[in-house]
């Protein structure tokens, strides 16, 4: 089997939830896909607590895919799409490690953990004051 890349599984959402895709798929709804990715996540939860890697990695391409498809519904529904999301994950974890990609310090678990916080707290500060304004 060729090598599958992110487009294909996005790729892929599209197709399903297309007028030649499956009917149950296009019936979803962004709300009707929470029982799923529940569901998904909890068994890769469960897959964690077993150290089953073969288990694990299957069921976080499930979790993988229920995002995915989750973000195509956002698409149809022009509310955001795939793209947008890994651009606000991008942002958000380079802004909250500011150790690594900023010129904070630190050396210890302990201190990263701490240094998160904190930004994660700043970042929360600017989101309120900014919708404050509006």
């Amino acid at each position: 089997m060729a090598k599958k890349t992110f487009s294909d599984i996005v790729w892929l959402a599209k197709k399903l939830r297309s007028k030649t895709g499956c009917p149950w798929d296009r019936k979803q709804t962004i709300e009707s896909m929470l029982e799923h990715i529940i569901e998904e996540s909890e068994e890769v939860a469960q897959a964690i607590k077993k150290g089953d890697s073969h288990n694990l990695r299957e069921e976080l391409g499930d979790v993988m895919f229920q995002v995915v498809m989750i973000a195509q519904i956002a698409k149809e529904n022009r509310q955001f799409d795939i793209n947008g999301v890994l651009k606000d994950i991008d942002k958000k974890i380079r802004s909250r490690h500011t150790w690594v990609f900023g010129k904070d310090k630190a050396h210890t678990p302990e201190e990263a953990i701490e240094k998160w916080l904190e930004n994660k707290k700043k970042e929360k500060e600017k989101k309120a004051r900014k919708s404050h304004k509006k």
